[in-house]
Parts: C-alpha cells; sequence; structure tokens
C-alpha cells in the first residue's frame, strides 16, 4: 500500500528532508500568522493596543487603525471607521442592512433567509494584542416557529478578531447540528454581505483586468430590465459614460480558485475596501466552482456556498437528526487608503500584496474556536501523479498541472458536488509533483483531474488525517477512459467551453469592460441569441478535417428564437469520413458537458429522424451558466458505445439534438467530443 505513516524508525534521507521542508513551513507559518498583519510600523511595541467598549446597544472593538461597531447580541456590523471617515457603510440603510451574515434555507413548508441574529454575546479574549468576540444564537426546539419566525435548525456562532496593527478584521462562522434533535433542513446559500457608502465607493476591482467605474443603485432602478432579472440595461446613468451598457452582477463572477481578494475604491478620500479569503478549504464543490464577488451596490460579498452555476445539484441537505459542524473562515475584511497625489490603482496592489501575506499565513494561530484547528493539529499529504494513456504514449507521462484535492469519500468527481465537508485542493507543478497542506482530521478521498485528460481520477482508498500527520503516497497514475485510437476530436479537455467561438455581443447589449478582451467576452449579455443571427436558415455544422472548432463551433447549444417569441430544439450535425468500418465491433463516442441547464441531449448516427435516440442523456442540469455568462457549469462525461452497424464507410453524420427548447436559456456546453475506434493490439 502507497499510503503510510512516515516513522522515525526508517526514514530515508529523503523523507527526512521533506519532514524538515513540512516542519519549516509549518513554524513559518505559525509566525507569519503572528506578525503578517503589522503593516502601520515596524516598532509593534509603539502601536496602539487592541481596545473594546461593550455597552447594552452595541460593542466597539478600536485599534487605533480601525474602528468597528457590532449590534450587541445580534452581531450585525453597523460601522466602519477609517481613514478620518466615521462610517464607510451604507448609513442610510437600516443598521442590520449594511454587514450581515444570512443564510438562504428551508424545510417541510418553509423556503426563506435567516439573518442570523444572535441572541448572547460572549468575549473570547480581550487583551491589548487582540480582541476576539463572539455572537451566538442556540436552536430552541420549544420555539421552532411557535413565534412563525423561522429560524435555521442549527447553533449559530459568529465571530470577529481584530488584531493589533492591523488594518482590518477578520470573520468567521461556526455552524453546528446536534445529532439526534434537529429536524431536516436544506441550505441554498451561506455569505457575508458589506454595503458599503454609494456616494464614496465607486471603482470596483476583481482581478488586473476586471475594475472599472460602476453604475450607481439608481442607475439600475431607471434602466430597461433585460431577459433575466439581475440584466439591466443603463439608459440614463448619472455617469454619461456608462449610458447604453449593460450591468449585471453575474459578469463579475469567478472560479473559487480565482476568489482572493475583491473589493472598491473611494476617491475622496482613497480608500479601499477589500475582501481576502486566504483559503477555499470551507468553501463547497471544489476550485472551480464559480460564484459572485461585488457587484454594484456598492456591495462586496464573501460567498461560502451557493447554487450559483451548479444548480440543485449542490444543495446541502440535512436529514431530521443529522448532526454537522463548519467553520466558514476566518477571512480578512482589510482597509487601506493612500494620498491624493497617489494613482489610486495602487490600493489594488496593496490588497494583492495583503492577499498573498495571508495566504501564505494560512492556516491561522489566533482564531480561538476549538473548531478551527492550528498548523499543528493539521496533516500533509505529498505525492506525485502520473498519467497513462495507451494509445497516446507507450509511457506513463507526468501529469503536468493536474488539480489535485482531498474531499469527502465518494466515486470519482463527486467533490463536484459536495459540500458539506471541507475541501483541500492544490495545483501540480510541471512534473506532476504535489504538496497538499493544511489538512483537517478526516476520512478522505484523493480526487484530481488533468488539463487535456478527460474524467475524474479518485484513488482507490481512502486516507485518513489524524493531528500533524505527514502522509506520502508515492506514484500514482491515472487512466482516462479510452476504448480504442482517436479516429476525430473536437475541443480541448479543460472542463470549459472557452476554446469554442465566442460571438461579439449585440452592439445594443454591451459591457465595456469585456469589448477589448477574447478572453472574458463569454461574460457580455445576450450572447444566446447570436446564435440564430449566425445560423438563420440551419443549425451547425462541423466537418472534421475541414472545420476549425476555435471559429465553427459555437460555444453553447442553444435553442432557437422564433418570430414568435417562441422557442424550438437545435440539432447539431459533425459531419465525419471513415475508410473502414470493422463489422461486429464497438467504437465509442465520448460526449464530454461544461455545462447543463434543464437540456436533454440526444446523440443519433446517420438516422436523423430516428424515433427513440441512439442516445439520451435524459434531462440534466441546472448550472444556468447561458444566463448567467458563465464558460463552465458543473462537469459531465458521457461514454457512448457505438455499434459498428450505426457507421458506414464514407461519409457518416452524427446528429446532437438538444430537445428541450421551453426558454432561451436551456442548453449545454460542451467541453470535448472524441470518437474512437474498437480497441486493437498496441
Amino acid at each position: 500500500m502507497n499510503v503510510g505513516w512516515i516513522r522515525h524508525g526508517n526514514l530515508s534521507l529523503k523523507l527526512l528532508l521533506v519532514m524538515g521542508i513540512v516542519l519549516f513551513f509549518v513554524c513559518n507559518c505559525s509566525a507569519k500568522s503572528q506578525y503578517s498583519h503589522k503593516r502601520v510600523n515596524d516598532d509593534y511595541d509603539s502601536l496602539p493596543g487592541v481596545t473594546m467598549n461593550v455597552t447594552d446597544a452595541e460593542v466597539v472593538i478600536d485599534n487605533g487603525i480601525v474602528q468597528i461597531t457590532i449590534a450587541n447580541p445580534e452581531g450585525h456590523l453597523m460601522g466602519v471607521c477609517y481613514g478620518g471617515v466615521n462610517n464607510i457603510l451604507e448609513t442610510p440603510n437600516k443598521e442590520s442592512n449594511r454587514g450581515y451574515w444570512d443564510v438562504v434555507w428551508g424545510t417541510t413548508n418553509y423556503y426563506g433567509t435567516d439573518w442570523l441574529l444572535g441572541s448572547t454575546f460572549n468575549v473570547i479574549v480581550e487583551n491589548e494584542d487582540q480582541v476576539e468576540v463572539s455572537f451566538s444564537y442556540k436552536w430552541d426546539s420549544t420555539t421552532w416557529n411557535t413565534s412563525n419566525v423561522w429560524r435555521i435548525p442549527a447553533n449559530v456562532d459568529r465571530r470577529y478578531i481584530m488584531l493589533r496593527g492591523s488594518s482590518g478584521f477578520y470573520t468567521y462562522m461556526i455552524l453546528e447540528r446536534e445529532e439526534g434533535v434537529m429536524p431536516e433542513a436544506n441550505i441554498f446559500q451561506i455569505r457575508t454581505v458589506y454595503k458599503l457608502d454609494q456616494e464614496r465607493f465607486q471603482y470596483m476591482a476583481i482581478s488586473d483586468d476586471r475594475q472599472r467605474i460602476m453604475p450607481s443603485p439608481k442607475d439600475r432602478e431607471t434602466g430597461l430590465p433585460l431577459a433575466f432579472k439581475e440584466a439591466v440595461l443603463l439608459t440614463d446613468p448619472t455617469n454619461p459614460n456608462l449610458r447604453g451598457e449593460v450591468d449585471d452582477k453575474y459578469q463579475y463572477s469567478c472560479d473559487d480558485k480565482d476568489n482572493k481578494v475583491h473589493g472598491w475604491i473611494s476617491f475622496d478620500p482613497q480608500i479601499g475596501f477589500w475582501i481576502i479569503t486566504p483559503s477555499n478549504e470551507f468553501r463547497s464543490a471544489g476550485p472551480v466552482k464559480q460564484d459572485l464577488t461585488s457587484h454594484v451596490g456598492p456591495t462586496a460579498l464573501a460567498m461560502f456556498h451557493s447554487a450559483h452555476y451548479a444548480g440543485y445539484d449542490v444543495t446541502m441537505s440535512f436529514q431530521e437528526g443529522e448532526p454537522w459542524k463548519k467553520v466558514f473562515g476566518p477571512y480578512y475584511v482589510y482597509l487601506n487608503s493612500a494620498s491624493d497625489y497617489t494613482d489610486f490603482h495602487e490600493l489594488w496592489e496593496d490588497a494583492k500584496h495583503q492577499m498573498k501575506q495571508e495566504t501564505r499565513s494560512w492556516p491561522y494561530e489566533f482564531p480561538l474556536s476549538n473548531d478551527f484547528p492550528k498548523s499543528v493539529e493539521r496533516g500533509f499529504v505529498y505525492g506525485r501523479l502520473q498519467v497513462h494513456d495507451r494509445y497516446r504514449w507507450k509511457v506513463v507521462k507526468s501529469a503536468s498541472h493536474a488539480w489535485i484535492g482531498l474531499a469527502a469519500p465518494g466515486v470519482a468527481g463527486s467533490w463536484q458536488t459536495e459540500t458539506k465537508v471541507y475541501q483541500f485542493w492544490t495545483r501540480a507543478d510541471r512534473n506532476g509533483g504535489f504538496m497538499i497542506k493544511g489538512i483537517h482530521e478526516g476520512v478522505y478521498n484523493l480526487f484530481a483531474w488533468v488539463p487535456g485528460f478527460i474524467g475524474d481520477y479518485v484513488y482507490e482508498e481512502e486516507i485518513t488525517i489524524a493531528q500533524g500527520s505527514v502522509l506520502k503516497l508515492g506514484n500514482l497514475v491515472y487512466e482516462p477512459p479510452r476504448n480504442g485510437p482517436t479516429l476525430w476530436q473536437i475541443g480541448y479537455p479543460d472542463r470549459t467551453a472557452l476554446e469554442f467561438y465566442i460571438p461579439e455581443p449585440n452592439s445594443l447589449f454591451v459591457n465595456k469592460l469585456y469589448t477589448d478582451s477574447n478572453v472574458n467576452r463569454f461574460r457580455q449579455y445576450g450572447l444566446w441569441e447570436r446564435y440564430a443571427e449566425l445560423y438563420p436558415d440551419e443549425d451547425l455544422i462541423y466537418t472534421v478535417g475541414e472545420s476549425d472548432f476555435h471559429t465553427d463551433w459555437f460555444f453553447a447549444q442553444v435553442t432557437r428564437k422564433e418570430e414568435n417569441n417562441t422557442y424550438k430544439p437545435t440539432t447539431w450535425q459533425i459531419v465525419f469520413t471513415l475508410e473502414e468500418v470493422i463489422n461486429s465491433s464497438n467504437y465509442t463516442l465520448r460526449i464530454a458537458l461544461a455545462s447543463a441547464t434543464r437540456a436533454e441531449l440526444q446523440v443519433r448516427f446517420n438516422e436523423p429522424e430516428l424515433s427513440i435516440p441512439h442516445f439520451t442523456t435524459t434531462v440534466i442540469g441546472t448550472d444556468n451558466a447561458i444566463a448567467r455568462h458563465g464558460i463552465h457549469g458543473i462537469y459531465r462525461l458521457y461514454n457512448v458505445d457505438v455499434p459498428s452497424e450505426w457507421l458506414c464507410v464514407g461519409n457518416n453524420t452524427l446528429y446532437l439534438k438538444q430537445s428541450r427548447h421551453d426558454s432561451p436559456f436551456f442548453g449545454v456546453m460542451y467541453d470535448y467530443i472524441r470518437l474512437e475506434g474498437p480497441p486493437r493490439t498496441i
């Protein structure tokens, strides 16, 4: 067995070196997590200490740089004082609608939002170096819905931490369901929301190439609602440069792996407000799950769990009496400032620098909940992943830049819809080597997927992580699905539709942020309607050997809009030639989907009117990536056995019909399609 404890009695020199590296990492992280926040002055002792003032209505925590005011005992954030501004939150809003956590959930006969209002305030620690406070609520079966106020069946503990010398504050939440006590529940969304001063914060930044001056909420209110409720055409904005643009919060989504820092900038004075998330371990559904970031408000979100770009498949469902506990966070709310003579873009650069510091400091040592393990209480796994695709290479190759992670035990790919347990992911190096650090105690499967190859890898044995364990997995080999040699292929297997043809948007519905970006063009509004404009008379026909999938394969197979505002199915054709057909043999069709929304993909070979298709996916998917400007959702791989009698020597046509057509947003995005010949000796 490759998995094993490394024992001192039989350590090789190489393993001793690895353990030394691990020990250095743990000690280094511990030191950094204590001191990385000391940004204001190198002389730590000269910095003012953290103070706290508690009244019946509020808790005020101040470290001389930032001051926060929290409702007592409810726990929502009422005010943030920084940079000479008394409150950078939106003060016209109700105090409970400025900075808050919420959970969208449901149970039998109920669906709604719990604002997680606390009923008890506790001081966890209070000294000059650190203040940590708790606002908690304990679920009580005797008051369950007695006042017609539904509370999520879980104990809630929200924490705020302020450190000496820190230009911001940390926050996290612990949700707990007690065994055998609490009723069934479904959780659809968990997040924190910050609503900033509309008059000051007008510039939003998500990445180096996605930042701009944003419209105001009033601009959206006076705009023209479009086909999907979040999308608005700005008809009379206060900033005339924005007239004629589309605003939609989903245009600013991103993969969780890229969602490390985002926020807003005020020009007068020059202040930045940033959400820094140093780890994805507490987010749902793996590193390529997409979610919201910041959007018009000005609103900044910390998203932990949602159905966005995944749908009902990622609902967090609990049976009656099912126990569960999870820590969401901590993440860092970072504030910075610059003089009027400084380029305001430096605030973004500084926020990125701070994000890197916070990431290096993970896991933090200062949170005092026993449910948040310190570095020495966590485990470490390392190894190397290789790929053996026997019809491409005779030898095993490195799984270069593979995504490798630990998640709850399950079948290959189950991590995509796993929502209750922590996940720990890393990116392999060019040689397939990987190290996964900071792993909670528990039992996991090791999963992986490799760009350039279809399918999912899962290690054959469960992996148990104990406190401080260091596990060597050795050389692992992934054999991707393969029955025979490739006859033809379309696309590149990377779980997105980004390599296919993404059209220019309708000139009436543009977001200027993306007009010069080929990489982000898919974020433009209304691209689904461009299909019927580009293919007015007949559906897409792709000829193997002549067509180029970069220009001739539309990025999404959508419905076709008719003149009477109805929609009809679309059938795409792949025309290919076979010089021979081996009788009494099975060929294999591999269809990897990057996304699906209430779609049914039917497959027919050479018989377009066949009443029962040769293959159907049945109805799949609630990703909604088409409407929400995504380029992928949940990955699905279909392997279709193709008897030789379905094929013929010479020209063949594969018909792909997306049969569901009640909406313009029903459809699929392809990742990759391949036809394999029968098995042969290699």
